[in-house]
């Protein structure tokens, strides 16, 4: 089991400046290598890159915009996976989360506004209810009582679980962390560290599949 660690303050320092991205990777300083690897979900031929995050978590909030420019650049034979940090199985947020997928659309219209409304407009508390969270996706073309009971279905809680156990995996140690092919946790000291570490790690991945 993992207790909800403080994220990394470093991680604040958006304007640190970032090594050369041809500079060769330290373990223990760039990266952590998971002694069990195991990818969030099959592969199907790709390298994974899972994106541990929490709507919670400031830092999350920040890393978003540069996080989904980074991944839509990102080539055919990589596929990106956010998994929500579950420290509950009753998590309001991460039901909201998955409840959200559940919808066409409904994910990608709501991932940000979530993130702003926590962090930045502060309409949504950061212990949000089931009502809450219903109400407030119930502007994006889904009725509160719907989504309300969409994020207590039952069938969720596989999904929560295992968010939760890959996380236990993975040391989660904070939010927000990247993890390659469930073989790497990334580390790095700033946000744009983290993505050149990321894109070096996938780099070796794919070399490793040709």
């Amino acid at each position: 089991m993992f207790k909800r660690l403080a994220t990394w303050s470093l991680l604040a320092a958006l304007a640190l400046p970032t090594l050369a991205s041809a500079q060769a990777l330290i373990p223990g300083t760039d990266y952590v290598e998971l002694p069990q690897a195991q990818p969030f979900e099959p592969l199907n031929g790709k390298v994974e890159v899972v994106e541990i995050f929490a709507y919670s978590c400031h830092y999350c909030a920040q890393f978003q915009p540069l996080v989904d420019r980074w991944k839509q650049k990102l080539p055919a034979d990589v596929r990106f996976t956010y998994v929500p940090a579950t420290y509950s199985l009753d998590d309001p947020f991460a039901r909201a989360f998955y409840a959200s997928q559940n919808k066409p659309g409904l994910f990608a219209r709501t991932h940000d506004a979530v993130f702003n409304a926590v962090n930045t407009d502060i309409t949504l508390p950061r212990n949000a209810s089931i009502d809450e969270l219903a109400a407030f996706y119930s502007a994006y073309g889904v009725t509160a009582p719907a989504f309300a009971a969409a994020m207590q279905a039952p069938a969720l809680d596989a999904k929560l679980q295992r968010a939760r156990d890959f996380a236990v995996a993975v040391d989660l140690q904070g939010t927000p962390s990247l993890i390659v092919n469930g073989k790497y946790r990334v580390l790095g000291v700033s946000y744009t560290d983290m993505l050149r570490i990321a894109d070096q790690l996938i780099a070796k991945e794919r070399k490793a599949r040709r």
